[in-house]
């Protein structure tokens, strides 16, 4: 499974770009858990205040203490004037102060939680990415079977896939990544498979000297969506199909549907966490590219 294969390269894209957009919404994420360390840092004294006077527009609270009086910017509205709260302090400046959820405070807690996610999903991602590459590199070990398959686009939701339906009974179904051979292969014909897809769980195909990977494990069932059989024979229009689709651009363009969702999901990262537009744009960036990562994953179907 080397560099030249069409899957690998696809996948290979779909992660560096995932990476890319991980590494720049983590700096921005980085520069604000670092700004707001920088301003907590000198406050290293601790006393017990209340509130003086508030702002409701401005979410603002105002605390007294024995040793000084501050005017502090919340991120959710300020408590009923008389309510005692912890105040950490600078001892140097008293007026430079935090209480329970200052803008201060909630800012470094959402950049650590930002980072600590855009780290757990980069590493997760390499890591299926890895399983998925090297529990195929064997597969073209195994000797050939020819077997007659036919070839079968499925659309179920946003996603397409190519699919390698057996002739024989009992019948199955071979998830395969896209390959511009796959559009013209005449419906029936007959391939070479290295594996036997009624005992073997993961099973590659030769089709006109080109190697399909397995996109995932061989089916006993029909899978379901839209069905679209391959035509019989084989004209000028279906070489010119193919030919459309060799490039990685056009592969990408493809997926680009499967991004809708992502403004959707990045409003309710904002919304559960209660931040702003840029924690907003970021959850979906991150989303977008992710689901451009999983179609390369699952074998995404341009054609």
């Amino acid at each position: 499974m080397g560099i030249r294969t069409r899957a690998v390269r696809h996948g290979l894209a779909a992660t560096v770009l995932v990476l890319v957009v991980c590494a720049i919404v983590a700096a921005f994420s980085a520069s604000t858990l670092a700004s707001a360390r920088a301003s907590l840092a000198p406050l290293t004294s601790r006393a017990n205040g209340h509130v003086t006077a508030v702002d409701q527009n401005a979410d603002t609270a105002t605390v007294t203490w024995d040793q000084g009086r501050a005017t502090i910017e919340l991120d959710v509205p300020p408590p009923p004037v008389g309510t005692a709260v912890l105040v950490g302090y600078d001892p140097a400046e008293p007026s430079h102060a935090v209480i329970p959820h200052a803008v201060t405070l909630i800012a470094a807690d959402r950049s650590s939680g930002e980072l600590l996610f855009i780290a757990i999903a980069a590493a997760l991602m390499l890591l299926v990415t890895l399983i998925r590459l090297f529990s195929r590199f064997g597969l073209t070990r195994r000797p050939q079977v020819q077997v007659p398959v036919r070839r079968v686009r499925v659309t179920s939701g946003l996603m397409a896939r190519s699919w390698l339906e057996t002739e024989d009974i009992p019948r199955r179904w071979i998830p395969v990544y896209f390959d511009p051979a796959l559009v013209t292969l005449p419906t029936p014909s007959t391939i070479a498979l290295h594996g036997d897809p009624r005992r073997h769980r993961l099973v590659a195909a030769v089709v006109d000297g080109v190697v399909l990977y397995p996109s995932g494990r061989v089916r006993h069932d029909d899978p379901r969506g839209r069905r679209v059989d391959n035509p019989s024979v084989v004209d000028d229009s279906v070489r010119a199909r193919a030919a459309s689709v060799r490039g990685l651009l056009r592969q990408l363009r493809a997926d680009i549907v499967l991004i809708v969702p992502a403004p959707v999901v990045g409003f309710l990262w904002a919304f559960l966490d209660g931040s702003g537009i840029w924690s907003w744009l970021g959850a979906t960036v991150i989303t977008a590219v992710l689901a451009l990562w999983l179609a390369a994953l699952r074998g995404s179907d341009p054609s």
